[in-house]
């Protein structure tokens, strides 16, 4: 069984910072690839940022320059950190991560998300 949770979520000021994680566990050798998403209210969901494989990252636009994703393999955890948070940041962000599992192939999980509120 493999779980994927997301913690760090929060309320914070516009211009404030907050920092994501997302875990994989359970019967997993590693994680080679992630990916944030968010929802608001009312809204689609969107991928907000991607790690994919060595040092390729993307992004949607309205973060570029203030969110950043990582990805530390070995604990199978990835991270992403936003700063200079905006009031239409606000939304409930979920991971998706792509782990090997035990019988040798890749999967994606997703997590159940983690609210992240921004006031003006």
């Amino acid at each position: 069984q493999v779980r994927v949770v997301e913690s760090g979520g929060g309320f914070v000021q516009a211009g404030g910072s907050l920092r994501l994680s997302c875990v994989a566990s359970g019967n997993i050798f590693s994680t080679s690839a992630m990916g944030w998403y968010r929802q608001a209210t009312g809204k689609q969901r969107e991928l907000v940022a991607s790690f994919t494989g060595g040092s390729s990252t993307s992004y949607v636009d309205s973060v570029k320059g203030r969110f950043t994703i990582s990805l530390d393999s070995a604990k199978n955890t990835g991270y992403l950190q936003m700063n200079n948070l905006k009031p239409e940041d606000t939304a409930v962000y979920s991971c998706n991560a792509r782990v090997r599992v035990f019988a040798g192939y890749d999967l994606d999980y997703w997590g159940k998300g983690t609210l992240v509120t921004v006031s003006a």
